[in-house]
């Protein structure tokens, strides 16, 4: 009988015990930790989509992959540019601070999580071709990895675009530099400031929080006949007229202004609160100046209402790298 050293047992036992190291259970996705800025509420995680690394990856992949469209021709990013916010014409509104949101598009049409507005986008306005996205490459062993599937359907499509949309955070305006003490308002920005939040400019009711807006639908006196905005999806001839109030969080980026683009510029924005609004049947009780036509600032005060609304401009939004094009080559 042959007999085993003692040294070639040790031998033995530290190979087995490498071996069994290399052989492990797959683990599952990594866990993302939103940066939350200072003054900001946590959001609310739908508990069906955890927000992990891979899925954030794979969210921002889609973004800006025209695969998502059934014709192959548009992206997310091709509406949502990240130069202007992730906006671009008078339809888009811009993606920011969504993971906040339960109000979606102008009119109202999608309420519920940022996993919902995704999906309205992937089956109602791509209409995307799931068999593109199956017979990829690429996409199914990425969907693997962060949903443990390799049939791709337009939920898994949504809760990975919806991971990505949570992340899109801006919070790092002038405003909130001031709010953190990091830095000092102009005198023309202090008196901007001081109307915004006081009847003055009576900017407050429908622009107020952290987020500058009440994430509401209104009628803000536009016209004297209004289009229906959230009478199409209600059919309540109260709701005549209303339409989403848009963030004014980086609102220096994302003109024309309005749903319909009407004003090309933040002063002519100023100027029709200051001297056009327009009665209707449905106009916003909080409209306040509505009788009077408006809250008739001085040129010097719409001046500096105007400052004000620019120091709500976040430039690092624009140019953040974890929000950018990860697709070099198209597919």
């Amino acid at each position: 009988m042959k007999r085993i050293s003692i040294g070639s047992l040790c031998s033995l036992i530290v190979i087995f015990y490498s071996c069994s190291e290399t052989i492990q259970e797959p683990r599952g996705p990594t866990p993302f930790t939103l940066d939350i800025p200072a003054g900001f509420p946590e959001q609310n995680i739908q508990e069906d989509n955890p927000i992990t690394q891979e899925g954030v990856e794979l969210g921002r992949k889609l973004f800006y992959d025209s695969i998502i469209s059934n014709d192959g021709l548009k992206a997310c990013a091709t509406c949502h540019i990240q130069a202007n916010s992730f906006s671009s014409n008078p339809s888009v509104i811009p993606h920011i601070n969504l993971g906040w949101s339960h109000n979606f598009l102008w009119n109202g049409a999608v309420t519920g999580h940022v996993e919902d507005a995704m999906r309205f986008e992937v089956e109602d306005f791509f209409n995307t071709d799931l068999s593109k996205l199956n017979n990829h490459t690429e996409y199914p062993s990425l969907f693997e990895k962060v949903f443990g599937t390799t049939t791709i359907t337009t939920k898994e499509i949504a809760y990975a675009l919806a991971q990505f949309e949570r992340t899109m955070i801006s919070g790092n305006s002038k405003f909130d530099k001031v709010q953190r003490g990091e830095d000092e308002f102009t005198n023309a920005e202090e008196k901007g400031m001081q109307m915004f939040f006081t009847e003055k400019a009576d900017c407050f009711h429908c622009h107020a929080t952290v987020f500058f807006t009440d994430n509401l639908l209104h009628n803000n006196a536009l016209d004297a006949s209004p289009e229906p905005g959230l009478f199409e999806v209600t059919g309540d001839t109260l709701d005549y007229g209303k339409f989403k109030s848009p963030t004014l969080r980086n609102i220096e980026y994302t003109s024309p202004y309005m749903h319909d683009g009407r004003f090309k510029t933040l002063e002519e924005v100023v100027d029709f609160y200051s001297d056009g609004l327009k009665h209707s049947t449905t106009v916003d009780p909080l409209m306040t100046y509505l009788y009077q036509g408006g809250n008739h600032l001085t040129a010097e005060e719409k001046t500096e209402l105007v400052a004000f609304l620019k120091t709500l401009s976040d430039p690092s939004y624009l140019t953040n790298p974890q929000f950018s094009n990860p697709n070099n080559t198209s597919n």
